[in-house]
């Protein structure tokens, strides 16, 4: 994803990098997977408004290591608008995203930690194709969460250039989110975020506002439905799509997604 696109998934599909959780008693590992009406990252579309399919798996171990890996089918690459005037700009391409990741949990003073490092690939991504302002999409992250209770706070900073911006290396995206049961097999978690872009805040910078119930429907079975608002430029994101498509405006995303 970009910034231009990117940041947007969203709540409704918590994706890649884990937030704070216990260690499992022993070491395990879990697989998901997901059908999406759209995929949002950060509160930004990934699709283009269409749905997405999903599906991960994850490592734990009992001393608090974990790795794991995500996969998503997107859009906003192929969507990338061209630059005007330039005549080698190339339709960009790039159909999937892989997140791998790896990080360490563990508690201390009452509060649960989470640590780690987070890898964006965009396989054979042609993303810097489009433009003479665009780099390859893929990025690196590290992040750190501290949970409290049913609240969790989570700052992420880019080790590279952030999902295919030049120069936008340290960025960052504060996460303020929580997670309150509210019986019978259904959660409600509210969030709200701050994308911060390095030498381009005051540009591409934004905020994006998520609320989300999820509906445990047993044998591993989860359905989500989110709500989803960003403070995102209408005219910007319509500019950095070849279609004029919108990336931040406000949706309601649902899903299904399986675990086990």
């Amino acid at each position: 994803m970009n910034i231009k696109s990117k940041i947007l998934l969203a709540l409704l599909a918590t994706s890649s990098a884990a937030f704070a959780q216990t260690a499992p008693a022993a070491p395990e590992v879990t697989y998901n997977v997901g059908v999406f009406s759209e995929y949002r990252y950060r509160g930004i579309g990934q699709t283009k408004g269409d749905p997405a399919l999903q599906g991960g798996i994850d490592y734990a171990n009992a001393n608090g290591f974990y790795l794991g890996a995500w996969a998503s089918t997107i859009k906003w690459i192929k969507d990338a608008a061209l630059e005007s005037g330039n005549a080698t700009a190339k339709q960009a391409k790039g159909p999937v995203e892989l997140d791998v990741y790896g990080g360490y949990k563990f508690e201390a003073g009452g509060l649960a930690y989470d640590v780690g490092y987070l890898r964006y690939a965009y396989l054979d991504n042609t993303y810097k194709n489009a433009s003479s302002a665009n780099v390859n999409a893929n990025t690196d992250e590290v992040y750190g969460a501290a949970t409290f209770g049913p609240i969790t706070l989570k700052y992420s900073q880019a080790i590279s250039n952030l999902f295919g911006y030049s120069n936008s290396k340290g960025s960052n995206y504060l996460d303020l989110s929580a997670t309150f049961d509210l019986g019978n097999g259904y959660s409600l978690v509210p969030h709200a975020g701050r994308q911060s872009i390095k030498n381009a805040n005051s540009i591409y910078g934004y905020s994006d506002f998520s609320l989300t119930l999820n509906k445990d429907l047993g044998d591993g079975l989860t359905a989500s439905l989110a709500a989803i608002k960003t403070t995102g430029s209408d005219k910007l994101f319509k500019d950095l799509s070849s279609t004029g498509y919108n990336a931040a405006k406000d949706v309601v995303v649902v899903g299904v997604k399986y675990a086990f």
